[in-house]
C-alpha cells in the first residue's frame, strides 16, 4: 500500500468516525409534580421535565452531548449518566460534593460529555439516592446507539424500554421523606405505573422485539409467558455469546438487553417472579407486569383492554424510532399538585 493511498484511506476513516458524531445540546427541567402511579395511588415525585421515567434521550456512540438541568424544585439535585465513562469529563460524573456542587433550587448546570460507551444505559439523581431515586422517580432512558451493532441487534424491528421501581405510600406524599432502612415498599410499577396502569405492548406476528430492562430502584425477576427471551447485553455491553433464559434477575441499576421473536400469537402476562411485587399494596393483581397483545387476536368481552383506549408509546417504541434526539413522553407527565389535576381517565372499573 503506498503512502499516498494510506493518507486516503486515514482520512476516509476519519471522516467517517466525525460524519457519525455529533453535537447534541438538550435541556431537562426538575419539576415537583404528582403521579398516579395505581388505582388509587398517587405519589409526589421530581419529575425530569414534570414525567416518570424522564424523557428518552437516544444519541449515537461517540456523540457530544450538552445537557442544561433546570432545578425547579426545593432541593438540591444533581445528574448522574450510569454507564458514561467520562473520560476527561470526571467533573461532569453528577456526584454531589465529588464531582459538583448539588444543584441548588432554581439554579441550573450544564453537564458536557462524550457518550463514550453504547448500550442501554441510564441517568438518575445522585443527591440522596434511597429517596430522589428509590422512592421520587428520578431516573430515565439514555440509550446509545453503537457504531458496530452486532448481528442480532439488526434483526430488531421494535425496541422497548421498561425502567422497574417501587414505591411507598407512607410516605409517598411528603418530600425530603423515606428511603431509610427498614421502609416497606408496597406498590411496584413498569414506567411508573403499576398494573392494571401498566398499558398493553402490542406486536405483530413476525415483529422482532428488543426489550431493554433497566432495573431503576427494585429487583426484579422478569418472566415472559408463551415466548423464550435471548439475552444479548449486560449493561448496554454484549455478551461474548448470547443466552436463552425463561427467567431474567436484574438489581437496581442493572441493565439487560433480550430479543423476542413474536411467532406466538396470543394475550401474554409477563411479570416479575419476586411474587409480592406482583401487587398494589399487598392486593393482587397489580405491580409489575403487563400483557404482550399481538394485533388481531380476538379480544375476549371480559378482557381488561377491550375497547380501552392504549398508549402506544408507553414503552417508547414510537419514540425509539423517531430521528435521535430527546423525546418528552406525555404518558408519563404528572400534574403540578398545584394548579389542580386533570381529570383521570378511567382505569378497567376503577
Amino acid at each position: 500500500m503506498t503512502r499516498y493511498t494510506l493518507t486516503l484511506l486515514l482520512a476516509l476513516l476519519l471522516g467517517a468516525a466525525n460524519s457519525f458524531a455529533e453535537l447534541r445540546q438538550f435541556e431537562l427541567t426538575i419539576d415537583e409534580v404528582e403521579l398516579d402511579v395505581a388505582p388509587g395511588f398517587s405519589a409526589k415525585v421530581w419529575g425530569f421535565n414534570g414525567q416518570v421515567p424522564g424523557p428518552l434521550i437516544h444519541v449515537k456512540e461517540g456523540d457530544e452531548l450538552e445537557v442544561t438541568v433546570q432545578n425547579n424544585s426545593t432541593l438540591n439535585h444533581t445528574v448522574h449518566w450510569h454507564g458514561v465513562y467520562q473520560t476527561n469529563t470526571w467533573p461532569h460524573d453528577g456526584v454531589p460534593d465529588v464531582t459538583q456542587r448539588g444543584i441548588e433550587p432554581g439554579d441550573s448546570f450544564t453537564y458536557k460529555f462524550v457518550v463514550d460507551k453504547p448500550g442501554t444505559l441510564w441517568y438518575h439523581c445522585h443527591v440522596n439516592v434511597s429517596e430522589h431515586v428509590g422512592l421520587r422517580g428520578m431516573w430515565g432512558p439514555l440509550i446509545v446507539e453503537p457504531k458496530n451493532p452486532i448481528p442480532v441487534e439488526k434483526t430488531v424491528t421494535k425496541d422497548a424500554i421498561l425502567m422497574f421501581s417501587g414505591w411507598n405510600s407512607e410516605v409517598a406524599n411528603e418530600y425530603g421523606t423515606g428511603g431509610k432502612p427498614g421502609e416497606v415498599i408496597n406498590y411496584f410499577s413498569i414506567n411508573g405505573k403499576s398494573f392494571p396502569m401498566t398499558h398493553p405492548l402490542q406486536v405483530k406476528e413476525g415483529d422482532v422485539l428488543r426489550l431493554r430492562l433497566i432495573g431503576a430502584s427494585i429487583p426484579t425477576s422478569f418472566h415472559t409467558h408463551g415466548h423464550d427471551m435471548l439475552v444479548t447485553h449486560k449493561d448496554g455491553l454484549p455478551l461474548k455469546a448470547p443466552i436463552e433464559a425463561d427467567v431474567v434477575a436484574l438489581q437496581p441499576g442493572e441493565r439487560y438487553d433480550v430479543i423476542m421473536k413474536m411467532d406466538n400469537p396470543g394475550l401474554w402476562m409477563t411479570h416479575d417472579h419476586i411474587e409480592h411485587h406482583t401487587t398494589n399494596n399487598g392486593k393482587d393483581h397489580g405491580g409489575s407486569m403487563l400483557v404482550i397483545e399481538y394485533q388481531d387476536v380476538e379480544r375476549p368481552e371480559w378482557y381488561m383492554w377491550k375497547d380501552h383506549e392504549v398508549e402506544r408509546d408507553f414503552y417508547m417504541i414510537e419514540s425509539m424510532a423517531k430521528p435521535h434526539g430527546l423525546h418528552d413522553i406525555e404518558a408519563f407527565k404528572g400534574q403540578d399538585p398545584d394548579a389542580g389535576r386533570r381529570p383521570r381517565r378511567p382505569v378497567h372499573g376503577h
